[in-house]
């Protein structure tokens, strides 16, 4: 079983993600933004992050920016369905996630990403 920390803006969708990933054998922390995200990590490392990209307070490449800085093999899984998604998208994979998804997503596919990302 793996922590999986899901920081997303919307309330339906840390829901979706927690019992799916929940279903699927892991435990999961949530934050509704960036920098709660980044005060949750830092309280409690996370063996996965799922971050949305658009968010208040501290969006999610900016909390990744910070992230890398203090935890440079941090594994970052980053979604958005924002109207700047591809270049946000983009942007995350230069600042290191490892895998990108544009909303709305495949929970299939992304479950068996997040299984990838656990073991490598």
């Amino acid at each position: 079983m793996a922590t999986i920390l899901v920081i997303d803006d919307q309330k339906p969708i840390r829901a979706l993600l927690r019992d799916a990933l929940v279903g699927d054998g892991h435990e999961v922390l949530e934050a509704a933004n960036g920098l709660l995200g980044l005060e949750r990590y830092r309280e409690r490392a996370a063996d996965l992050i799922i971050t949305d990209i658009l968010m208040p307070e501290m969006n999610g490449l900016e909390m990744m920016l910070e992230l890398n800085r203090s935890f440079p093999n941090v594994k970052i899984i980053a979604m958005s369905g924002g109207p700047e998604r591809e270049s946000g998208l983009h942007a995350a994979k230069l600042l290191g996630a490892r895998q990108t998804f544009q909303k709305p997503f495949d929970m299939r596919a992304l479950l068996d990403a997040v299984r990838y990302e656990l073991v490598h």
